[in-house]
Order: structure tokens, then sequence, then C-alpha cells
């Protein structure tokens, strides 16, 4: 595990303001996809997330400054020396992971051309499209999700973090942040293993943090890349696959145009919510998908929040 630095007293909290409609629950949601993820956590008022600022491990907690879901936001990072940096590269932070200047009028304006997106969209108005702090997050994620349960991935993400993430103390309970190539290349194949990863996944994981530690794979070289040379790319590193790359042009860079084909429960969500009879297939995806360019990834997100309304989650 790496070391755990003490948890100090909170520093002063400064303001972010969002690009309206914007609605912080919903859009947490769309990022922890699942109640007991520790990465992001929720208490239906402050979400917080442990993360590296300056290079050290920072809580960072987001609240709405008037309780208004559209209202500015009340930000505090905890951890480290409130300077003007700090707060700087904590606001770049949160500007990806809860796309609060992203601006979705034009969204907003086809779904009203289109009954069933519209109402959808009214349903979860406000709500963002959130992005994971780095690439290699979003691949670390793709990579554990790989044919399982998002419930099971997300757990074996919890134990990767616990067992090699940077953390911070507070009295009596450690709170880690999600680890870096460097920290996962401390664990080796048996200790991965131990986890609950499958030697395919252990290896893959491991061999996709030793290109990344050691500059054979330069991720931050895909933000000028296009989304068919990125998933080319990201196909071929062994264990990724075509999933893993699209789930990471939506959610490691933000490319809205990406509806994830190979998601198979996102693609029975939108069969169901068409009305389909037949399931849809990768093709039949990208085809229904079409009329919602450039922004069928928001559509993905808005049916993730559908599916976990509807089991009771957004309650």
């Amino acid at each position: 595990m790496a070391r755990a630095e003490s948890f100090p007293a909170s520093g002063p909290s400064f303001l972010l303001t969002p690009r309206g409609p914007f609605h912080l629950g919903r859009t947490v949601w769309a990022l922890r996809r699942r109640p007991h993820n520790r990465m992001d956590l929720w208490d239906g008022k402050t979400y917080r997330r442990l993360m590296l600022i300056q290079g050290q491990p920072a809580r960072v907690e987001v609240r709405s400054l008037d309780g208004r879901p559209g209202g500015p936001l009340s930000v505090q990072v905890i951890g480290v020396p409130a300077t003007r940096e700090v707060q700087a590269e904590a606001s770049r932070a949160l500007e990806g992971l809860l796309g609060v200047h992203i601006d979705l009028a034009p969204f907003y304006r086809l779904a009203r051309r289109d009954p069933r997106l519209h109402e959808l969209v009214l349903r979860f108005k406000g709500a963002k499209p959130p992005r994971f702090p780095s690439v290699f997050e979003a691949l670390a994620n793709g990579i554990a999700c790989q044919q399982l349960s998002l419930n099971v991935g997300i757990e074996l993400l919890n134990r990767l973090s616990q067992a090699c993430g940077p953390s911070l103390e507070k009295r009596s309970s450690t709170e880690h942040a999600f680890p870096r190539p460097e920290d996962v290349l401390r664990l080796d194949l048996l200790r991965l293993r131990k986890i609950g990863f499958s030697r395919k996944k252990s290896m893959a994981l491991r061999e996709l943090s030793r290109a990344v530690d050691k500059g054979s794979l330069k991720l931050d070289a895909l933000e000028h890349m296009d989304n068919r040379s990125v998933v080319e790319l990201l196909d071929a590193i062994p264990g990724v696959g075509r999933w893993t790359a699209e789930y990471t042009l939506l959610r490691g860079l933000g490319r809205l145009d990406t509806y994830p084909g190979d998601d198979v429960g996102a693609r029975n969500r939108l069969a169901r919510w068409l009305g389909r009879r037949d399931p849809l297939d990768y093709e039949g995806v990208t085809a229904v998908t079409r009329r919602w360019q450039p922004f069928a990834g928001v559509v993905y997100f808005h049916m993730l929040l559908a599916g976990l309304s509807d089991s009771g989650v957004l309650a």
C-alpha cells in the first residue's frame, strides 16, 4: 500500500461556477455508477474524491453552495496547502470529472426534436457527461470491467486502490486515491490475482502500467488523435480490445460522439428504451445512435441514469 499521509485541517473553500443547467447529484451518479464505488463518494449533498494535487494526496469536496442544483459549487481541498496553484489544479480536475463547463444547449435542442429523447432529458436535466481524471484510470476501469458485471468490476477497482493507491489517514480510517501506473507496478501477478483479477486481466494491467511508466505508451498524445486512430492504437494493446478503447474515448477523453457499442448492458437498455423486440448488436447501436450525433455519448450517460433510477439507486 502507498504511504498514508496524515489528514490535516480543512483549507478554505473556493467557488466553481458551472455552465447551467447543472445538477451535481445526477452528474456524480453518472460518474460513480454504483453505490459501492469507493473512489467517488456521494452522501446526497457532498461529492468527495481523494486525488493527487501538486503530487500529494488531497481530498476534494464539492457541494452546491446554496443547496440548489444549478447554483455555484463550493469546493474544499483538504490535505495540501491552500495555494492558488492548488485551487487551479483542483478546478481543472473537477472541470473534467464533473463536466462543469460543457455546454449542453445544442444537445437539448436536438433532443426537443425527438419526443422520446426529450422525455429522457427532462427526467435527468442538468446531468453533465463526466470524465475520469486520467486516461490511465479509464483504461484500468475498462480492463477491470471487461466481461464482468459492473458490480464486480467496481469492487475489483476498489480493492486495487486499497492495495496500492496513494492514501490519507483521518482518525481511524484511510481514504485511497486511484493508483498511478507506478503504484500498480508494485503489485506482482500473484498479488493482483489475490485481489480478484484473472491472470489475463492482471497481465494486462501490469503491461499497460509498464508501458505508460516507461513512456513507450504516451497517453497524453491521444488527446490530439481522431477517434479511429485512438481505437486502433488502444485495441492493439494486449487485454484492451474495442469495448475498452471506446469506453476510454468517452470516459477518458470526453469524446461525446461515442456510444460504446460493445457495452452489452448499455445496448440492451437502449433496445428496451426504444421498444425493440430484437436485441441490438454493435452495428445496430451505431445505426440507432447516428440520429443523435455528435451527442451519442451524452445519451449513453442518460441511459445509465435511467437504469440507476429504475433500480431504485437514484431514489
